[in-house]
C-alpha cells in the first residue's frame, strides 16, 4: 500500500566538537516508520484495535487469531478482507478496518477476548495472564533442540540484512524465522514488536508451515512475555532476540522447553533456557 514510511521536512542538530562548542543545524527531508491503528473484527465484533505499521495486515490477523488460541489452522478463517467502510476525510479508503469471518463450525472469540482499549505498538497485551493458562492453550508441545553457538550469533545480523524499512527509519522492529541452520524464511517489520511477530506467525500458518518445530524465531527487540507465549503457541524451539528478556518471559520459557537467547551479539549471548551443542 506504499504506506510504511511518511516524509517530514526536519532539522538536524549535531554538535561540531570545535573548541568554540557550535551547534550546527541542517534542514532536510527525513522518512518516519507510519504508524497506524488497525480495528479487527470476527463475525462482525470488534475483538481489538491495535496500532501497527500498515503491510501484511492479513498474516497479521491470522498470527493474532492463532496466538490467542482462536484458531489452529488458515482454513478456518473464511475470509478476511478490509472493511469499505473505513474512510478517510476525503473518502478513500483508510485500509484500517479488517473483517474476518472464521468459518462455519468455528467458535468466535468470547466476550472475555474483547479488548475495547487501544493496544499500543510498545505493549502487545496478550489474552493469557499467566504461565498455566499458556501452558493449558498450547496448540503444539515445544520440541527441544540443541542450538549452534556460531550460528546463533549471525541471526542478528541477517535479520538486521533484510530490514528495508530500518535503514530508511531506524524506528521499526523485525521479526523472522529461520532455519536451525540459520537460513531465513520469512522476515516482516513493524512498529510494534508484537505486530512484527504476528506477520510472521501468520505467514507461517498460511502457508501451511506450523508448527515450526524446525524454525527458530529471532526478534530485533527485547523478549517479552508475549512474545514467548507466541513462539510458544506457534510450536518454535526456540527465540532469539537482540536485547533482554523479562522475568516472566524466563520462566514461562523455562517451563514449556523453549530455548531462550537474550543480548545476542556478534561474539556473545546469554543462554535463558535451553541446550548448546558442543562448541
Amino acid at each position: 500500500m506504499g504506506r510504511i514510511g511518511q516524509s517530514y521536512r526536519v532539522t538536524k542538530v549535531t554538535f561540531d566538537g570545535g573548541p568554540d562548542g557550535r551547534w550546527t543545524t541542517d534542514t532536510r527531508g527525513d522518512t518516519v516508520t507510519v504508524e497506524e491503528p488497525l480495528e479487527l473484527r470476527v463475525n462482525g465484533t470488534t475483538i481489538t484495535t491495535t496500532m501497527r505499521t500498515p503491510g501484511n495486515d492479513v498474516e497479521l490477523v491470522h498470527g493474532f487469531l492463532h496466538g490467542e488460541g482462536h484458531i489452529t489452522s488458515a482454513s478456518q478463517v473464511a475470509e478476511a478482507r478490509y472493511c469499505a467502510g473505513a474512510t478517510g476525510p476525503n473518502g478513500e479508503n483508510t485500509y484500517n478496518l479488517i473483517e474476518t469471518d472464521l468459518a462455519v463450525g468455528v467458535t468466535p472469540p468470547g466476550l472475555e477476548a474483547i479488548r475495547l482499549t487501544t493496544t499500543s505498538s510498545a505493549c502487545g497485551v496478550c489474552g493469557s495472564t499467566s504461565i498455566d493458562e499458556v501452558m493449558g492453550r498450547t496448540h503444539h508441545p515445544i520440541e527441544p533442540v540443541t542450538l549452534d553457538p556460531r550460528m546463533i550469533v549471525g541471526l542478528p545480523e541477517k535479520l538486521r540484512a533484510e530490514q528495508k524499512q530500518f535503514r530508511r527509519t531506524g524506528g521499526i522492529h523485525a521479526a523472522g524465522a529461520f532455519t536451525l541452520s540459520g537460513e531465513p524464511v520469512v522476515i516482516r517489520e513493524d512498529v510494534g514488536r508484537h505486530n512484527a511477530a504476528d506477520k510472521v506467525i501468520g505467514h507461517l500458518l498460511m502457508n501451511d508451515l506450523l508448527p515450526a518445530k524446525d524454525l527458530i524465531l529471532v526478534m530485533s527487540s527485547r523478549a517479552s512475555y508475549e512474545l514467548v507465549q507466541k513462539a510458544i503457541m506457534a510450536g518454535f524451539p526456540a527465540l532469539v532476540a537482540v536485547s533482554a528478556p523479562s522475568s516472566l518471559a524466563v520462566d514461562l520459557a523455562r517451563e514449556a522447553g523453549l530455548s531462550l537467547v537474550g543480548f545476542t551479539r556478534d561474539d556473545r549471548f546469554n543462554l535463558y533456557s535451553g541446550q548448546l551443542a558442543e562448541a
